[in-house]
């Protein structure tokens, strides 16, 4: 089962398109407006997303531009602009394919199941990116975080602050930089907010018997560094 969220504005296309994708299986959540889209896009995981380009509110481009910049959800656009310029214009801002309307239904299964599978043989051959500091290991790839030989539990907020740390290990980080990096740049939430989860990310990491892996810097944000 997929999870797949389409934003389109053409009710009886998205209900169409819905009723089609549930009947193998998978979950499609609709959204009618480009706000809409974006919050749940970035908000939410998404195995595929099909994105209009036409929208009320926000236009597909300014949406797939969003995305690329924090995830690597494939992108689908349909759209009646159908020019060259416009294909480019999809593809550049990280569209993974791009379809013309009308289409065949058939057709934008199979499209993303060239794309499934792609992702699969990509992650086979991928060298996994792996962090460290001290004993604190994380392969980006297969999203897993251990202490030593210790596999940590963590939510998906927990990991990708963690992930956000550790990339940038011996410098600082303010509130607002890691707001940006882990929540978005649309993110209605206060930058309290990355203090709650620093402390959770601190319970969870953490030995007791050495010394906080993160550090807070007064007046400026947090660090990991010796």
């Amino acid at each position: 089962m997929k999870r797949i969220l389409f934003i389109e504005d053409e009710q009886h296309l998205s209900r169409f398109v819905e009723m089609e994708l549930r009947r193998e299986g998978n979950e499609v959540v609709l959204a009618y407006d480009g706000l809409t889209g974006l919050h749940l896009a970035l908000g939410e995981e998404w195995d595929f997303i099909l994105l209009d380009l036409m929208l009320p509110k926000l236009d597909g481009l300014e949406i797939c531009r969003k995305i690329r910049a924090l995830k690597k959800t494939p992108v689908i656009m349909l759209t009646a602009r159908d020019s060259i310029t416009d294909r480019v214009a999809g593809l550049d801002c990280g569209a993974d394919d791009y379809m013309p309307k009308p289409f065949a239904i058939e057709e934008l299964k199979a499209r993303m199941r060239v794309i499934s599978r792609r992702q699969e043989d990509n992650l086979e051959s991928s060298s996994q990116a792996l962090l460290t500091f001290r004993d604190l290991s994380v392969n980006v790839d297969l999203r897993v975080a251990k202490r030593g030989e210790v596999e940590i539990g963590l939510t998906k907020r927990e990991f990708d602050l963690l992930v956000a740390l550790m990339e940038n290990a011996n410098r600082a980080m303010s509130r607002e930089a890691l707001l940006n990096k882990v929540w978005g740049f649309e993110a209605v939430v206060d930058t309290n907010v990355v203090d709650v989860y620093i402390r959770y990310l601190r319970n969870k990491i953490n030995d007791p018997e050495q010394p906080s892996y993160i550090q807070t810097l007064r007046g400026i944000g947090y660090a990991m560094k010796p």
